[in-house]
């Protein structure tokens, strides 16, 4: 299942329930989410524990758009548009985290 998640971990609980709910799949953080996937934030550890579990992917335009481009932690891909595309038609089910 690709898991996805679009809210600010600085403001919602929302990649904190993913991570707990979720069994595995492949995690993509896109539009604020994306800040969760930068070196020296809050949510870095959380997601270096996931890296255990899940692949985790960010949405390379959004974090260029936040200035967060250079930033990325270790072991977290990052995938343009065409292969958001390609994320959803490599995975059965799709799960947005609102």
């Amino acid at each position: 299942m690709l898991h996805i998640v679009n809210k600010s971990s600085l403001e919602r609980n929302t990649l904190d329930s993913c991570l707990r709910v979720a069994n595995g799949g492949a995690i993509l953080l896109i539009e604020d989410a994306v800040y969760a996937a930068t070196k020296g934030n809050e949510a870095e550890a959380k997601l270096r524990d996931a890296l255990a579990r899940f692949k985790i992917y960010v949405l390379g335009p959004d974090l260029d758009a936040r200035g967060m481009g250079d930033r990325i932690m270790e072991g977290v891909s990052t995938v343009d548009y065409g292969g958001f595309v390609d994320l959803v038609a490599e995975h059965k089910n799709c799960q947005s985290w609102l």
